[in-house]
């Protein structure tokens, strides 16, 4: 079941039409990355690549969470950015 709300928020964020705040990308990346690959994998960018580097941290900060739970994370995140649509 969490499965398919899955691949159901998925095409749902690429859907909304009001902007979502880097912070929240950064959230929904996250538990993205770990959803579908697991604990982060690569070694860190270099500091001076800022948008690599807030990326691979975001994943990091995962780590140990399960791909289960980084769904459910997701789902929650996408029907919040959801909600606000509606307000």
């Amino acid at each position: 079941m969490c499965h398919v709300e899955f691949e159901l928020a998925c095409a749902a964020i690429k859907q909304l039409k009001n902007p979502v705040s880097d912070q929240e990308k950064l959230l929904v990346y996250s538990f993205y990355k770990q959803a579908t690959q697991g604990d982060c994998n690569i070694p860190a960018p270099p500091a001076t690549d800022m948008k690599a580097k807030a990326k691979w941290e975001a994943w990091n900060k995962n780590k140990g969470m399960s791909k289960m739970d980084a769904m459910r994370n997701y789902i929650a995140k996408v029907e919040e950015l959801k909600k606000k649509e509606t307000h």
